[in-house]
Formats: structure tokens, sequence, C-alpha cells
């Protein structure tokens, strides 16, 4: 007789909301591997997946497969909830590296907010979350120009160095900038190489960046 599907008992959650630990053990544990695409964009589905251990990305491309990041997500995430209405998946989702997942029905869904109607406020609540960042993400785009848009994704990163000034390390590649900022990547690389050019970016050997003074307000 052949055994069940795991379930996600076992998985690293102490850290959530109780509601959101019950309805991860409700689901069904799937493993992938790094690189991994599991949702598709423009296809349907009734299924939300729990991020139990690694990381995932959203993102959109076009037919050149030009890639618009929108988010990452990690343990406690869930993604696939906007195709819960019967709706179309709005984004492709992939794994950044080995990802362990919950994966929960749309039928398990309502009977756990049947059990738990509390909890349909925490999802609202991600969801919102979500749509203000989305929104703020298309204004920085409608009223930011590429370098505006950069060096706030420079300053995030950017971390205290020992010596003065600030790291970033290990330093993201050119693609997943243009990806997260909504450019090319050469249009990415054509400023970085002005910051390094003008002293604003040094590269190092082992693959970070520094960055010793203040970025300039404009380019």
């Amino acid at each position: 007789m052949p055994e069940p599907p795991p379930t996600a008992t076992a998985a690293p959650i102490t850290n959530w909301s109780p509601s959101l630990q019950r309805l991860a053990a409700r689901g069904v544990v799937r493993v992938l591997r790094s690189g991994t695409q599991f949702i598709t964009e423009g296809e349907p589905g009734d299924t939300l997946y729990i991020v139990l251990e690694g990381r995932l990305r959203a993102f959109s491309e076009d037919a050149d497969r030009r890639e618009v990041r929108y988010a990452e997500y990690g343990p406690g995430d869930y993604v696939g909830e906007m195709s819960l209405d019967g709706g179309l998946r709005a984004a492709n989702v992939a794994t950044l590296t080995s990802c362990r997942l919950a994966m929960v029905t749309r039928a398990t869904l309502q009977a756990h907010l049947a059990d738990e109607p509390a909890f349909a406020f925490e999802l609202l609540a991600k969801v919102i979350r979500r749509a203000r960042a989305a929104t703020v993400g298309l204004r920085e785009i409608a009223l930011n120009d590429v370098y505006g848009r950069l060096k706030r994704r420079l300053d995030e990163l950017a971390q205290p160095a020992p010596g003065g000034g600030r790291v970033i390390a290990p330093a993201p590649s050119h693609a997943t900038l243009a990806a997260s900022l909504g450019c090319t990547r050469s249009m990415v690389s054509r400023v970085l190489k002005d910051l390094e050019r003008g002293g604003w970016l040094v590269v190092e050997r082992r693959g970070g960046w520094q960055l010793p003074r203040e970025l300039p307000a404009k380019w």
C-alpha cells in the first residue's frame, strides 16, 4: 500500500502566526530544486504555496525573455493567492534556492477559513501590503529615472564597512538589478560603469562592491 504524501507538519514554522502554521500543516510538501519554475503567468491555478524553506522570485518576461522581477519571498511568505478568485496566474514564480513548500489547494484554504475565519484578515492584510508595494514600484518607474531607482536599490543593499564607507557583498548581477528595476541590463551596466569611473563604486576582486562615499543625488 503506497504511503500518503508528506505533510508540512515538520516545517520550521515557529515564527509564523499560529493560524498560518496550522494552514501549512494542512498542506502537502513539495521539494523543488533551485531554478524550478512552478507557477506560470496566464495559466489557471487554484493552489497557494507557503514557503517552508528557501527563497522564491516572482517575475514576468516578454517574448525576448527580458525579465521584470516583482519580489522575492522566503520562509513564512506565500504565493499564488492572486488566482484563488478563479482568475489566471498574475506572474511567474521560480525558486532561487532549493525549496520546501506547503501546497494548499483552494478547497483546503476554504476549510481552514471555515474553521478559523480570522485568518481571512491575515490573508487580506498580506494582499494589501503587496498591492501597496506594487503601487510604490509603479510610481518609482513612472517618476524616477534609471539612476534614481538604481541608487535607491544600492542604498538598500549597502552595509557599513569596518574601515569606513559601505560595502555590498556579494554584488548582485547586472541582470538581477535590471530585472528588479524594470530596465535593460545595458542601462544598468552603463550607469554602474559611470559610477566606477567617478570613484563612487569600487569593484572588489572577491566579488563585492565598495561605496567609499555617498552616491550623488542625481546623475
